[in-house]
């Protein structure tokens, strides 16, 4: 069976018209099994409960960061090494050195292109 078949992708943003964007990209690219949550304390709920292979998460969001997710899924056994690429229309070096430190797989600026989103996880993933 195929990666883009098996492969459980999670979009975590606060923004309806982000996730959406997002969501439209990874249909494009053709990965089948996509879900999307809006804050990062329901992220954190599926990843422990449902199991995802990566998430791609907005930074700024309230409540819990995407950091902070990043931060809680590698404190956890079960979700330590879950694939997490950040998404930001302000990737600093401070912040991207922050989540470094806590594994980030990859990082994503926005605005971004199907491209640009399929190249950024065929980093983690390998080929789709």
């Amino acid at each position: 069976m195929s990666l883009k078949n098996t492969l459980k992708v999670l979009v975590v943003d606060d923004t309806s018209v982000s996730r959406g964007l997002v969501c439209m990209s990874l249909e494009e690219i053709g990965l089948k099994n996509v879900d999307f949550c809006s804050s990062g304390e329901k992220a954190f709920d599926i990843a422990t409960r449902q199991g995802v292979h990566i998430i791609l998460c907005d930074q700024n969001m309230p409540g819990m960061s995407g950091i902070q997710l990043l931060e809680k899924l590698r404190m956890q056994r079960a979700t330590s090494r879950v694939g997490f690429i950040l998404i930001s229309g302000s990737l600093s070096k401070p912040l991207l050195d922050e989540a470094r430190k806590w594994g980030l797989n990859n990082f994503l600026a926005k605005p971004f292109s199907t491209a640009q989103l399929k190249a950024c996880l065929q980093t983690v993933t390998g080929p789709l």
